[in-house]
């Protein structure tokens, strides 16, 4: 059984056992959730394929949130030609791991 979810403005592909590692989810490690922002859920083969209009209202994905932790760095280059001017910047984005345990549809 797979899902497509809605997660802080990305969508996922997901199916269970699947660990995600997605933008800081703000939770703390070892709790469980829920996700009720399930835009579609289908099977491998795709025979049943139930979507919804925005969200399929009965369906939900149980998680549990793992470690916290920083992402690999992003470089931010400014570059103009001719005139010396250059600017380097960088981050390191904070991500979540998530495990999805349960469909429920």
């Amino acid at each position: 059984m797979y899902a497509v979810i809605e997660l802080k403005g990305h969508q996922y592909i997901v199916n269970e056992g699947l660990e995600l590692t997605v933008d800081s989810f703000g939770e703390e490690a070892g709790k469980k959730s829920e996700i009720t922002n399930v835009l579609a859920v289908f099977d491998e083969v795709g025979d049943t394929v139930k979507v919804g209009h925005p969200y399929v209202e009965w369906a939900k994905v149980e998680i549990t949130v793992g470690e916290t932790s920083k992402g690999t760095k992003v470089d931010i280059v400014k570059f103009k030609r001719k005139t010396r001017y250059e600017r380097h910047r960088g981050f390191r984005p904070t991500e979540t791991v998530l495990t999805i345990n349960k469909i429920v549809a």
